[in-house]
């Protein structure tokens, strides 16, 4: 989707493939195995990993009522525990073009959810 603010030097987004397999674990489950994963750095915020819904056990979420919008990646949609842990993760469905990589992908919070692994990739 076209639109939204452009990053810059104020505000820079880089979108690259992840040097690492992520494993995302919350309630016991694996949440997400990925050797795939993309990590977005966006200013000065934390980097973020995105991974691949195949690579998601998207049968352990459901999609939540909360939505929101980034002005530079575009509308955020929110997923769930189906044990009802809120808003863990979040994806953009129809991201703006400069941050088109992250389409298809699931980011986590680090703090709502047991641990995110990060190992090297065989």
């Amino acid at each position: 989707m076209q639109g939204g603010k452009q990053p810059g030097p104020h505000h820079p987004i880089t979108v690259e493939p992840a040097a690492q397999r992520v494993i995302v674990r919350a309630g016991g489950a694996v949440l997400a195995d990925s050797r795939n994963a993309l990590l977005l750095r966006e200013g000065s915020l934390p980097p973020v990993f995105y991974i691949p819904r195949d690579e998601v056990a998207m049968q352990e979420l459901m999609t939540s009522r909360t939505r929101t919008h980034c002005p530079f990646k575009g509308d955020a949609s929110y997923f769930s525990t189906k044990d009802h842990k809120e808003d863990i993760a979040w994806s953009y469905e129809d991201p703006f073009d400069h941050v088109l990589a992250i389409k298809g992908h699931l980011a986590f919070y680090a703090g709502r959810v047991d641990d995110i692994e990060t190992y090297p990739r065989d």
